[in-house]
């Protein structure tokens, strides 16, 4: 077992002998193999390992993009590996942010426009969205850019206006997957500053991906998956030595 902080029994996140399998023509490859993980709200965890040895496929489960083979994932006491499609689409928008490589912004959007996108699906008034909108930009230090295109923004303010995005309606836990690949080192510094004050300051939880062992040391645990498996590679803070058993 790896737990962050230990405290498993309270734990906002939950993996329990979590597989995944694909099959590919008459063999299976076993890309996760009983992975258990604990994670405590405002914990910062950074995902490590060879490419092809799960990563992706293990954020893909925790943000009930993918369903696993075996196992459990529980959030917040809902165990989402049973879910309908539907009731999974619908915790998926309150409870998961994404944050990709690739910022997915919209084009012929403004700032403002795509940071409200995740909103449309919600009963908020337009004055309401209006309010988390500018509220999330101005988290991410682009209140001076709402009304700009992407065309017209730098790649780190692009990342920006996408973890403003993925902010915006306050979820449980953010999902970043390589957020910095894309990224001159400057413009990556930026960005892991700001994920690590969603951390320190809103107490966000935040589960990353990453090659680049600089942006690991931010987070307070990195764990490498090796052949599907997780190791521990070393805590940051006392507080954050995770019992392994």
């Amino acid at each position: 077992m790896i737990s962050v902080n230990g405290n498993q029994a309270n734990s906002l996140i939950q993996v329990r002998g979590l597989d995944k399998t694909y099959r590919r023509g008459n063999e299976d490859i076993h890309v996760l193999q009983g992975l258990n993980l604990d994670v405590d709200q405002g914990d910062f965890v950074a995902f490590m390992g060879p490419s092809g040895s799960g990563k992706t496929t293990l954020l893909n489960l925790l943000g009930g993009l993918d369903l696993p083979t075996r196992g459990s994932v529980t959030v917040a006491g809902d165990e989402i590996t049973h879910m309908s499609r539907r009731r999974l689409t619908q915790w998926r928008a309150r409870h998961v942010g994404f944050i990709f490589q690739m910022y997915n912004l919209i084009p012929v959007l403004t700032a403002l426009q795509n940071v409200e996108l995740p909103l449309l699906l919600t009963r908020l008034s337009r004055a309401e969205r209006r309010r988390h909108v500018e509220t999330a930009l101005a988290i991410v230090g682009l209140s001076d850019r709402m009304q700009h295109f992407p065309r017209q923004l730098s790649g780190g303010q692009e990342q920006r206006v996408a973890i403003a995005r993925a902010i915006v309606a306050d979820p449980t836990f953010l999902l970043c997957d390589e957020p910095t690949g894309d990224l001159d080192r400057k413009s990556a510094d930026e960005v892991m500053d700001l994920l690590q004050r969603l951390v320190n300051e809103h107490r966000k939880t935040v589960l990353m991906v990453t090659h680049d062992p600089l942006v690991a040391r931010i987070a307070k645990l990195t764990l490498h998956l090796e052949k599907g498996v997780l190791v521990e590679a070393g805590a940051r803070q006392d507080a954050a030595a995770g019992a392994v058993s």
